[in-house]
């Protein structure tokens, strides 16, 4: 048994950018409300658009995207801003990108990102091309929504400040503040076990594997190349269906859907 705080809860309406914090998230078995609702389509390719991919897409970690479905507003790197529901919408941010995109609210069945390895993306840098890998998005997860892979992303406190980067740079949805003496990596040990918050219970599915995403830019956070390098290192794990990836915190389902609130207790259970 773990006993742990919710010390943050997050929501990216728009995926790859950058999302807000919230007092509370009502989760259900497609995650958290208002969470990664919406994506950007790549028109020439048809995939979905993630700074996973940096040479082409580390731009969307410089837009800001808040507010629940149907009110949600992108706020771009020069202060302006625009409804995800207006009309120009889509002309705007293919014009601030480079590329022509589709802001969509729908995720096609079978849906693919681009992910080069960290490795090649630290040593040739941000702006080479390198080979990629063409993934299947939201495999765990039912509906339209364009998360990864599960409803729903944890990571520890233990984790975070043994890595020494910010919680921003891991996009999760909750935050769980740990003892001092727990250790990196804890949440490796909850896999097939149950966390319990409130009214909710969650089941720890896979070990979230990290690209590059948390080494880049995130708004005014600079480069940080150790926010990989550090589980690259010390936390190869085997990710069943994907292989050995360095790994940092936990995907989640939902077993029972509720609301969860910063400061609530959170318990991992057998």
């Amino acid at each position: 048994m773990t006993d742990m705080l919710v010390q943050s809860l997050r929501r990216y309406p728009v995926k790859s950018m950058l999302g807000e914090a919230v007092p509370s998230l009502t989760v259900d078995a497609q995650g958290a409300e208002g969470d990664r609702r919406l994506a950007l389509v790549d028109l020439e390719t048809g995939r979905v658009a993630t700074a996973k991919h940096p040479r082409l897409w580390r731009r969307l970690l410089t837009l800001s995207a808040t507010g629940a479905p149907g009110r949600v507003r992108i706020r771009l790197a020069d202060g302006a801003d625009i409804a995800a529901d207006d009309p120009a919408v889509d002309e705007r941010l293919s014009e601030l990108l480079g590329r022509p995109v589709h802001l969509s609210d729908e995720r096609v069945a079978g849906a693919q990102v681009e992910r080069p390895a960290p490795e090649d993306v630290l040593e040739h840098g941000v702006t080479a091309e390198v080979e990629y890998a063409t993934l299947e998005i939201s495999q765990g997860t039912p509906g339209t929504t364009f998360v990864d892979h599960s409803p729903l992303h944890g990571i520890t406190t233990a984790t975070l400040e043994h890595i020494g980067a910010e919680a921003l740079r891991y996009r999760p949805n909750l935050v769980l503040a740990t003892e001092p003496a727990d250790r990196a990596w804890l949440e490796n040990s909850w896999l097939g076990r149950e966390l319990v918050i409130g009214e909710v219970r969650l089941r720890a599915t896979l070990p979230t594997p990290r690209c590059s995403v948390p080494t880049l830019e995130h708004g005014e956070l600079p480069r940080a190349p150790h926010a990989v390098r550090v589980p690259m290192r010390e936390n190869r794990v085997d990710v069943p269906g994907f292989g050995q990836l360095p790994c940092a915190g936990v995907y989640l389902e939902v077993l029972r859907p509720g609301t969860i609130h910063v400061g609530q207790p959170a318990m991992v259970v057998a």
